[in-house]
């Protein structure tokens, strides 16, 4: 009898397939910096501008993947960023901080990116996967280290709160759950996993950048 070997879940892919440069992005020097204490508010507020450039995006695409019958489950109004995002920013540079802040160029190419790709449901699923599910979780770690460092308090750090999901663990296994159900086949499954390194590689390469600007 032939057995036929079962390909692992798209939620363990994405995770096994991303182990090198999810560790990557997240030792990159100015992460290591800002979560020491080694910096100051203004690169946490750089930080933020280039969030809001990059979620901006990554909900554009949520708004067009609602019209997808199969990646209509991974969005989730819950996950919503780009409010908590202005809001700090608003706290963090003034009420003119729409005149004062910039996007890098690397995070004008992560935007780029998303808009180009955030149609597909494989894609989509890859930039939403390494973002939200991010936050969830290492995300939590950075506020405290915001706080503990900086002074902050949830003003100015509300992109990392998630009123609506009071119990992160059972939000993250629902949101695997949808991922493994999207049925995607095996050329979609390998591009959503080659997607999601390129998430990583765009992230850190946006992290350099604010490591230049902020030393």
């Amino acid at each position: 009898m032939t057995v036929v070997a079962q390909l692992a879940p798209l939620s363990t892919r994405l995770r096994e397939g991303t182990r090198a440069e999810h560790s990557q992005a997240e030792s990159e020097g100015f992460v290591e910096r800002l979560l020491a204490g080694r910096l100051d508010v203004a690169a946490y507020a750089d930080l933020a501008a280039q969030q809001l450039a990059v979620y901006a995006a990554l909900e554009r695409a949520s708004a067009r993947m609602r019209h997808d019958d199969r990646g209509r489950g991974l969005v989730f109004d819950e996950l919503t960023r780009v409010p908590a995002i202005e809001r700090d920013l608003a706290h963090l540079y003034g009420p003119g901080w729409r005149d004062v802040v910039r996007v890098l160029p690397a995070t004008e190419r992560y935007v780029a990116r998303l808009d180009a790709v955030g149609g597909d449901v494989a894609c989509y699923a890859a930039h939403a996967y390494t973002r939200y599910l991010g936050d969830l979780s290492g995300g939590q770690v950075i506020q405290r280290m915001m706080q503990r460092h900086y002074g902050l308090t949830s003003a100015g750090l509300e992109f990392y709160d998630f009123p609506e999901i009071p119990k992160a663990k059972p939000f993250k296994d629902l949101y695997r759950e949808r991922l493994d159900a999207l049925d995607l086949d095996d050329t979609e499954t390998d591009l959503a996993v080659s997607e999601a390194q390129e998430a990583f590689r765009l992230n850190r390469a946006m992290f350099v950048e604010l490591g230049v600007a902020h030393p």
